[in-house]
């Protein structure tokens, strides 16, 4: 399928990156500039914004602002979802909860610096 490109906007830019990078193993692909950068997981591109910096960052003709935060999340799959939240929690990441578990696996949700979420996910052994 190729790339896939998600973004999210965020009020520190510099932040993110160093979350994403430092905490979740992505790659800086362009930037950090002033109010955006580009980063990579594999097939994943993340587009990080600050309000009001480029196209993305505008608002809305009916004056709605892009803002973090939400529900709608993207999902990186971990081997042992248990030792990824000891090492994060360690560094200081902030976590809606506790560990999910479901019929398909084990989850978890991660708040970046910013407040989007990042939900972490151990898929169920078959």
């Amino acid at each position: 399928m190729g790339t896939v490109s998600v973004r999210y906007i965020v009020e520190d830019v510099d932040a993110a990156v160093a979350f994403y990078v430092e905490q979740l193993g992505f790659n800086v692909e362009m930037g950090p500039g002033p109010g955006f950068a580009m980063l990579s997981r594999g097939d994943l591109r993340l587009l990080l914004n600050r309000p009001g910096a480029g196209g993305a960052g505008q608002p809305m003709p009916d004056g709605r602002r892009p803002e973090p935060g939400g529900w709608n999340r993207i999902q990186l799959e971990v081997a042992d979802l248990e030792r990824e939240v000891t090492a994060l929690r360690a560094a200081g990441a902030s976590f809606r909860g506790e560990i999910v578990t479901g019929r398909g696996g084990n989850q978890m949700l991660l708040d970046d610096p910013a407040g989007n979420p990042i939900e972490l996910f151990q898929p169920a052994v078959a």
